[in-house]
């Protein structure tokens, strides 16, 4: 979603190695789930808890990865467009990297220009994650992660038990479930974490998305100051604007009207309509039939169309370029912190963030519309 900080590969080498480090003998390693019928399987990794791919058939049987990746987990460690990773402590930006809490005023690492995003230099996508549970085949097999992000972390208060579980909990169904725990007895801290998968359900390699027709459940949406991509406080009607995707929209025939942060194409935070676990969009690609209905609890929603993909080696010797993936990530609004008119994302100590994401794919024999 947005611009991801470039940093040297250096660097990230070294914080892979920090991490290593902080981790003590914990290892990186890639773990797969399967469904009994054989035709929908994912691969993670513990590396940033990080979805490496979905393989699922289309209308014909036909398989193929849905998600942009890489081949390898060292892709992931260096890539710096969040390909399918858990992000945090504070998916999204935050502006100038701080933020007042109960009086206290804390100063974030600004990885996004004068921002930070997505948790900061070292947030929850560049770090090892311990492998809690992991079943990778049966009725309802499914993998926990676990990550314990400590007091000052890249500057937020507070510690945190962090838990992500992936899941195929029926024959095209993948659940995500994140849930954080505040832990001693003195500081509240943010929570706001997200999937940052790139969807592409033509496949992974096989060009843009402007083909792909997408519902959004949402009359409002979150406006940005369009060079520095922080929301303006406003929570806008999308009735009239290129932004109302209430009916199934193709995506290209609305890139070329919208932009963000100097790029045309969408990234954009929609308030989701309702509340609790319900549907959020619905996303389908016409050509491959391949489709899926999003389901969450969050209160809202970024739509990315990768307008920051530029010429970006993937998985099987694939080139991503502008406009190759979108994004739907659940989340709470941007820069909520300094906005007390959003729905807050604090978490009191003894607290539990939750979240629960659900894709629901349709079967080779089903083409459901939402």
């Amino acid at each position: 979603m947005a611009r991801a900080a470039l940093l040297p590969v250096a660097l990230l080498l070294c914080l892979a190695m920090a991490s290593s480090a902080d981790a003590g003998r914990k290892t990186v390693g890639v773990y797969e789930l399967k469904n009994k019928k054989g035709d929908f399987s994912i691969k993670v990794t513990n590396w940033g808890a990080t979805l490496m791919s979905v393989i699922v058939p289309d209308s014909n049987g036909n398989s193929a990865d849905v998600v942009l990746g890489y081949d390898t987990v060292a892709g992931f460690v260096n890539g710096s467009s969040y390909f399918g990773a858990l992000v945090g402590r504070v998916a999204n930006r935050i502006a100038k990297g701080r933020f007042v809490l109960d009086g206290i005023t804390y100063h974030l690492y600004t990885n996004d220009g004068n921002n930070t995003l997505h948790g900061g230099l070292r947030g929850f996508s560049k770090v090892i994650w311990t492998v809690k549970e992991y079943v990778p085949s049966g009725d309802s097999p499914y993998i926990t992660f676990y990550y314990h992000s400590f007091d000052g972390e890249e500057g937020f208060p507070g510690a945190l038990d962090v838990y992500a579980t992936y899941q195929l909990s029926g024959s095209y169904d993948l659940r995500i479930r994140m849930n954080a725990t505040a832990l001693g007895k003195a500081k509240a801290t943010p929570v706001n974490l997200a999937n940052h998968a790139y969807w592409n359900l033509a496949g992974h390699g096989s060009g843009d998305v402007l083909g792909h027709q997408v519902r959004v459940r949402a009359s409002r949406y979150t406006p940005v100051d369009d060079e520095s991509m922080i929301p303006t406080g406003e929570v806008a009607g999308v009735a009239g604007t290129p932004y109302d995707l209430r009916r199934l929209t193709p995506l290209g025939s609305r890139v070329g009207l919208v932009s963000a942060g100097g790029a045309a194409g969408f990234d954009v935070n929609y308030a989701v309509e309702g509340d609790g676990f319900r549907p959020v969009a619905y996303v389908r690609e016409p050509v491959s039939g391949r489709a899926f209905e999003l389901w969450a609890d969050q209160p809202g929603v970024q739509l990315y169309t990768g307008n920051w993909l530029r010429n970006e080696k993937g998985k099987a010797g694939a080139v991503y370029r502008q406009h190759g993936a979108l994004c739907l990530e659940t989340q709470g609004f941007p820069d909520a912190v300094n906005h007390p008119n959003f729905p807050s994302v604090i978490v009191r100590p003894g607290g539990v963030y939750k979240h629960h994401m659900l894709f629901k794919f349709s079967s080779p024999e089903q083409r459901s519309v939402l």
